[in-house]
């Protein structure tokens, strides 16, 4: 038997557009991710549920530095709904609780998904990751214990309807942080009288990240691992809706070291720093009308 050998990791520094497979959780798609690139640090920027596919941004080395500020991002969905059965879960895991004769014209959606589009509240699904006295709502789920939850409110940005087929529904939803798309399709349902879950979903948007171009974790192991680091955006991808500062000489010094800089007139909040046209790091406005920096990037050379 040959010795095993150990895995050498490395400081591998950018994003990947990951194109997330059925069946498999964030952590999953993370760590395979990893040992395709040999990285040694990573991280996601928010979960995406073991029965959702598509856009998974993944954060290597320095990267992983500004993943938090994807968590606050507008997200998109596909989302296909089957009409006239409720399950207990809200999505095809779940047992079926009810069912009904499906008797809903096209013309009968536009109205309610015009009525779920705005500032909502919406009650989290018992099968959802959120704790309560340190245990994941699903864990108490699974024992059939049903705990009250409050409302949240969320925010529907626009509900697009894509195809409608008897009792399929498919639709496209761009929404806030938070929203739970099988408690949409719930209310989807039941504002049509025969009740509705979700069968499937897929992300296609994060914030100004969108799944075009975005990669399978079988397209990046058929890449030659010394060729795969071109499969990555740079560390500033996450930051792209932030504006640009660009410094030199001493003032680049300063910012590098942790120390303010002078801050030009018009700017505001969470600014990206570039010296060289290379990002050094964001930094907001403090006292004395100054730039503090607030996170810092050491690339590797």
């Amino acid at each position: 038997m040959e010795p095993r050998v150990k895995k050498t990791w490395k400081q591998v520094d950018g994003v990947l557009l990951l194109d997330k497979s059925l069946g498999m959780s964030s952590n999953d798609a993370l760590q395979k991710a990893r040992r395709l690139f040999s990285a040694a640090k990573g991280g996601h920027t928010g979960t995406l549920d073991p029965l959702a596919t598509g856009l998974l941004p993944l954060c290597f080395g320095e990267a992983t530095k500004f993943s938090a500020d994807l968590l606050d991002a507008d997200k998109t969905y596909e989302a296909e709904l089957k009409l006239g059965v409720v399950t207990d879960s809200g999505d095809a895991e779940g047992a079926v609780i009810a069912t009904a004769a499906v008797n809903v014209r096209e013309s009968d959606i536009f109205p309610v998904l015009q009525a779920l589009t705005g500032n909502i509240l919406q009650v989290p699904p018992m099968h959802s990751a959120l704790k309560r006295d340190g245990r994941p709502l699903y864990e108490l789920a699974r024992q059939g214990i049903v705990v009250e939850r409050e409302a949240r409110p969320v925010t529907i940005h626009s509900i697009e309807l894509l195809e409608f087929a008897g009792d399929r529904l498919r639709i496209s939803v761009s929404c806030s942080k938070g929203t739970y798309i099988r408690v949409l399709a719930a209310d989807i349902g039941a504002a049509l009288g025969c009740g509705a879950h979700l069968t499937a979903l897929r992300r296609t948007r994060v914030g100004d990240l969108v799944l075009d171009g975005a990669l399978t974790l079988a397209q990046i192991d058929a890449i030659e691992e010394g060729a795969r680091t071109a499969c990555l955006r740079p560390v500033d991808a996450l930051l792209q809706s932030l504006p640009r500062l660009d410094v030199a000489g001493e003032a680049e010094q300063r910012f590098r070291h942790g120390n303010p800089v002078d801050l030009p007139t018009g700017f505001a909040g969470k600014i990206r720093v570039y010296a060289d046209d290379v990002l050094i790091g964001v930094g907001e406005p403090g006292s004395g009308g100054r730039l503090w920096p607030k996170r810092l990037v050491q690339l590797a050379l």
